[in-house]
């Protein structure tokens, strides 16, 4: 099939699902413009702070859950089952499930005065729940630090050339957010001057590749967690909300010459669309489902939605934009991934060059890489030989946006957890807080972090199924339909335990008795969460019947 039906079908299911089904959705929770939202109501001049404009919130938005997981999983998932399964499962589970549990997470904590998934958990079902969902999040953050903060040292290393404009880009925030929130300058030409600056700071980078010698990975692992240090701590107006925004410029750009690049160069699908059910003891079903992760749903985005984006948001009725409309965006560069290594690039060397071939790619060069030359071969009438480096630039920007996004919310839940539920006051220090969280995500970041890489996936899917099923118990306390979050909830959660059952099978036959111990654990604690929920449940339906 030609890659151009392609891209424009999956266009037209995600603006038709964010129109039609988001309108739905908007209607379940009554948006309210003239509700004060927490931005004003708790304004705190560091955390609490509304947004000069919603484009500006949705870049931070948008940045923050983007990450690598729409890019990572698809090019992963597509290698192994083919395209099609892969396209279906982003589609629709972009417009049913994760802008669902996006938009609803928004919400929620909207109403809750801008409170964690966490803390919400307490009101909905228990103190005992809470804590245990509070840790469960903690020690995940870690580990989503860990992760990003590895890899994108390990992006920074093997590009030099994207080391000026990743570095860069901090002090061209800085300068965006001073001319927008302190010298009053108007937004469009504060950001105008913004993205000249960092397109600049691109090319500068080309010509001027920074090389730091020997151990250049653990030297940029350290430097990033400085980074995310320092960034989590200052006001979200100062560093994250203009550095997020600069860089949601940088991933249209990138989504934009994409479809573009496939409108002009619209090559077939070298790609099978469907190879089989199971591959190396992988079967489609759940393992697919949890692989791609960010380009159908991700928990994580739960935890930006109440972490962050609820303390800014100005005004109710820009909800559906931010919360909704920024999952679908992100389905969107999903298929764009999956569309760049499997029409970009050959499946074998019969089809053509043998540097292109995306198997071979991805066993020798690794996801980075493939989806960089993927994407170089769309864009090539565009920009020649410069498409990789865009790429690898666009993917570089959404690592450091999620890096400082999950160390803050990291902070935030050190904070309710251990502050504010166990009373160890010293947590309530906003520095220490993140210093222990960077210290212990530094530990696995330098340690063998790869090794942890396989139960991130299924973790990540398990907080999305547990928000889902917090998001629809408040729902049910208020008498309000819960069809919309409760199927998705259960799908989610049925897929998670059992790729964590079928992964613990494998690490235990492996004698990997860490990550067999990890897998465990995870579902004990969520067969605690699942029994408090459905106390709560048939508590609730039995005050409904008497």
């Amino acid at each position: 099939m030609n890659s151009l039906i392609v891209g424009i079908i999956a266009l037209i299911c995600l603006g038709l699902g964010y129109k039609l089904y988001g309108d739905i959705i908007e209607k379940l929770w009554e948006t309210n413009s003239k509700r004060t939202p927490p931005s004003l109501e708790m304004q705190d001049g560091l955390d609490y702070i509304p947004a000069k404009h919603w484009t500006i919130l949705f870049g931070h938005h948008f940045s923050s859950i983007a990450g690598a997981g729409p890019i990572i999983g698809p090019v992963i998932a597509a290698a192994i089952w083919g395209w099609v399964p892969a396209l279906i499962w982003i589609v629709f589970g972009s417009i049913f499930l994760g802008a669902v549990h996006d938009f609803s997470s928004l919400m929620v904590s909207l109403r809750q005065q801008g409170k964690s998934i966490a803390q919400i958990t307490e009101s909905t079902i228990s103190k005992r729940a809470k804590m245990v969902f509070a840790a469960f999040l903690w020690l995940s953050l870690i580990l989503i630090i860990a992760v990003f903060a590895a890899s994108g040292a390990k992006t920074l290393s093997a590009k030099p050339q994207i080391v000026i404009p990743t570095f860069g880009l901090i002090l061209v925030a800085v300068l965006t957010g001073l001319m927008m929130y302190k010298w009053k300058i108007n937004q469009i030409l504060a950001t105008t001057t913004g993205i000249l600056l960092l397109f600049m700071l691109i090319i500068l980078g080309a010509h001027l590749p920074i090389d730091i010698g020997a151990n250049a990975t653990t030297k940029w692992t350290i430097i990033l967690l400085f980074y995310a240090l320092i960034a989590s701590v200052l006001p979200v107006n100062l560093l994250l909300q203009p550095r997020d925004y600069l860089s949601s410029f940088v991933l249209f750009f990138g989504l934009f010459f994409g479809y573009l690049g496939i409108l002009l160069t619209h090559p077939s699908m070298h790609t099978p669309a469907f190879t089989t059910w199971t591959v190396s003891k992988q079967s489609l079903w759940p393992m697919m489902f949890v692989i791609i992760a960010c380009g159908a749903i991700s928990g994580f985005h739960s935890l930006v939605a109440g972490g962050t984006t609820s303390k800014q948001l100005a005004s109710e009725k820009d909800a559906k934009k931010i919360g909704y409309g920024a999952m679908i965006t992100e389905g969107a560069l999903a298929a764009l991934a999956l569309i760049c290594v499997t029409a970009g690039l050959y499946f074998n060397k019969h089809q053509g060059p043998v540097h292109l071939v995306y198997p071979q790619l991805m066993k020798e060069k690794g996801w980075i890489v493939t989806f960089g030359e993927g994407y170089a071969q769309l864009v090539k009438p565009i920009f020649g030989s410069l498409g990789a480096l865009i790429a690898i630039t666009m993917l570089k920007t959404f690592i450091m946006t999620t890096l400082d996004s999950a160390t803050r919310i990291g902070r935030y839940i050190g904070e309710e957890f251990w502050g504010a539920g166990l009373g160890i006051k010293i947590f309530k220090n906003r520095y220490f807080s993140t210093l222990i969280i960077i210290i212990l995500s530094g530990c696995l970041a330098l340690g063998k972090w790869k090794t942890l890489w396989p139960i991130f996936g299924a973790a990540n899917q398990l907080i999305a199924a547990l928000a889902l099923l917090v998001v629809t118990l408040y729902l049910m306390q208020r008498k309000k339909p819960i069809k919309y979050t409760l199927y998705p909830a259960l799908f989610m959660l049925i897929t998670s335990i059992a790729a964590l059952i079928h992964q613990s099978s494998s690490f235990f036959s492996q004698k990997n008795y860490l990550l067999l111990s990890i897998g465990i654990i995870l579902i004990i604690l969520t067969g605690f969460l699942l029994k408090e929920s459905i106390l709560i449940i048939y508590k609730l339906k039995k005050e409904k019947n008497s």
